[in-house]
């Protein structure tokens, strides 16, 4: 078993200025953990591509734009066979291959494939395996899934529920249960002796069955699984859907308060539950009224005035009342990002530093608005507007000056902060989550650069910046911390890429670089 290389020589295969010939040598060693990392890589040959799946089959999935389907047997890597079919890459015949596989995983992820042939479909529903037939009940054709939700397993059915393909009037039946033949067994029947319970603290390590698995010869838990996957379907037709707001079950009641179908009356019924989860779910739902909207406004609980801020729908007299006294932090709303140009210049000209802070998180906000709130006094108005691009050096620098460390990570992530501007921010001995924008910022210089590797997050990204001086890459190398980052520096000199290559060593674990 070849050992894991050295974290030098992962740095180089991450680097994306390695020479080709060093691509090969880096193959060549043999290690899988170093293919999975070479296999991110954009600049592969098909040939050097197949080298990897030899290696670890599983780079099939990063390298499926880059494997030519021509030279892959799927007897010999039948992963990456599904790797490429997953992805549209595959040929059709391979999907009739995999439909055979002794692993019944392998042809539960077969389901996944796109276009996948209605005779390998029908194979696939024949299958021993009812974890595979539910798999395909997910995504089969609509006369293939009308045939499986009449399936004698009951997770089948569970499948069916959650395709977006299966005909409304069936997915109604499976809601209700009406016009279907009862399931004859379930995963729970098939496994214990009924009635049972499985216990949520269940001990045994053997045991793989959700904490609230439960069959009485009804199959209960796995119906209520169905249910929830049809009230989750849209294809679910309302009429259906619509009674199950007074059902006893909470997890039932949580997903219909989320239907976009959702009716004024069962909104309002839903409306009258005590759980915070189904008021939330609730107010943050497009559907519902005006009224009702406002009526959560008045919710003392933060996080149910949290999820109607979220609502697209929400009026935005209702969100500037919700905005001193709920935590929305410097997430862009979306009633925010919706707002007109006389709305957003409202909202930025309001006299409530909260209001303008929500506005301040757009960043497609007309130069005169954008500058305005840049001058803002209020810093926390500032720290949201900072990383809009097309902000000035010189307002940076002001914004910096006027609230310093309160500002700097923001300052920091606006793409167009000049150098400057970044050297300064990294003077101020700001938290570690300014340095890690600073060293991660493309205009980042040396000395903004070198100020950022005393911490250890922060160090890593600059560690790996082109900016950063070569002499200062090499000592790195010798850091046990930022080796890798280093090898993966696009600045590193190609005789050091070889050097690393020359000498470090896989089997010691030690990585080393000579100047």
């Amino acid at each position: 078993m070849t050992p894991d290389p050295a974290p030098a020589l992962l740095g180089l295969a991450a680097n994306p200025s390695l020479p080709p010939d060093l691509l090969d040598r880096l193959i060549a060693l043999g290690s899988r953990v170093l293919a999975c990392e070479l296999a991110e890589r954009d600049d592969l040959t098909p040939t050097q591509a197949l080298a990897l799946i030899a290696l670890d089959e599983s780079c099939a999935w990063s390298l499926a734009g880059t494997l030519d389907p021509d030279d892959l047997d799927p007897a010999a890597f039948p992963e990456a066979a599904l790797a490429l079919l997953n992805q549209g890459h595959g040929r059709p015949e391979w999907s009739r291959f995999l439909a055979a596989d002794p692993d019944p995983t392998r042809r539960a992820r077969l389901t996944d494939s796109p276009d996948l042939p209605a005779d390998v479909q029908h194979t696939l529903s024949r299958d021993e395996d009812p974890d595979v037939v539910e798999e395909l009940a997910r995504v089969a054709l609509p006369e293939l899934a009308a045939t499986l939700a009449r399936h004698p397993h009951a997770a089948v059915r569970a499948g069916v529920a959650a395709n977006p393909a299966t005909p409304p009037s069936l997915l109604a039946s499976l809601l209700t249960g009406d016009g279907l033949p009862p399931a004859v067994r379930c995963e729970v029947c098939e496994r214990e002796e009924i009635p049972f319970v499985h216990d949520p603290s269940c001990p045994r390590i053997d045991c793989h069955l959700p904490p609230d698995a439960a069959c009485d010869g009804s199959h209960q838990s796995t119906v209520r699984l169905t249910r929830l996957r049809a009230l989750e379907n849209p294809s679910t037709p309302a009429s259906a859907a619509m009674p199950f707001a007074d059902d006893p079950s909470y997890l039932l009641r949580c997903t219909l308060a989320t239907r976009a179908d959702l009716t004024r009356e069962a909104a309002e019924r839903l409306a009258t539950s005590s759980e915070p989860g189904v008021l939330g779910e609730l107010a943050a739902n497009p559907a519902i009224s005006t009224s009702l909207m406002r009526t959560f406004a008045t919710s003392t609980d933060p996080s149910i005035r949290r999820d109607l801020a979220n609502n697209p729908r929400v009026p935005l007299d209702v969100l500037a009342a919700l905005a001193p006294t709920t935590k929305l932090g410097t997430t862009l709303l979306p009633r925010v990002a919706a707002a007109s140009p006389a709305e957003t210049e409202t909202m930025a000209a309001s006299p409530n530093p909260a209001v303008r802070m929500l506005v301040a998180n757009r960043r497609d906000l007309p130069a005169p608005i954008r500058d305005a709130l840049a001058d803002d006094p209020d810093a926390k108005v500032v720290k949201a507007i900072a990383p809009h691009p097309g902000l000035s050096g010189a307002r940076l620098r002001a914004m910096v000056d006027a609230h310093g460390a309160r500002v700097a990570a923001h300052v920091a992530s606006n793409p167009d902060a000049p150098s400057g501007v970044l050297e300064a921010l990294a003077t101020l001995n700001p938290a570690r989550k300014a340095l890690t924008k600073i060293a991660q910022h493309p205009n980042a210089t040396a000395p903004a650069l070198l100020a950022c590797l005393g911490d250890a997050k922060a160090g890593r990204f600059a560690a790996s910046h082109p900016a950063l001086p070569p002499e200062v890459i090499l000592e790195l190398l010798t850091d046990h911390e930022k080796a890798e980052a280093a090898a993966a520096n696009p600045s590193l000199p190609p005789d050091v890429m070889r050097r690393i290559a020359d000498r470090t060593r896989g089997d010691s674990g030690r990585y080393w670089a000579q100047q």
